[in-house]
């Protein structure tokens, strides 16, 4: 259960990064809320799942979710470049992410 949540807490953390992005300094009110909201859920679900597992598979994994799906959007919306060199360093990211949950013991 705590894989689950840390997961969804991943996602959670890329939906407050993008979030963010749009609240102008906080000036506008719907980013603002949704930043917060996400933010909350993100950091609540980390600390959930950091009950049972090691802190840092658990912060790294939340970290490379976040930050692939970040990315991943920017990519796809076009906000970032999509080379493939980038492609594959994302690529490796995910990777690492899989990579600890399959070294877990």
């Amino acid at each position: 259960m705590s894989w689950l949540i840390l997961v969804l807490a991943g996602i959670a953390e890329a939906v407050w990064a993008l979030a963010l992005a749009r609240t102008e300094g906080f000036t506008r009110l719907w980013p603002s809320v949704v930043f917060v909201v996400a933010l909350v859920l993100s950091m609540a679900g980390l600390a959930y799942a950091m009950r049972t597992l090691p802190t840092g598979t658990a912060y790294a994994v939340w970290v490379g979710i976040g930050a692939a799906l970040t990315v991943g959007y920017g990519m796809v919306t076009g906000a970032e470049s999509a080379s493939g060199w980038r492609v594959l360093f994302l690529a490796m990211i995910i990777g690492g992410v899989i990579g600890l949950k399959a070294a877990e013991h």
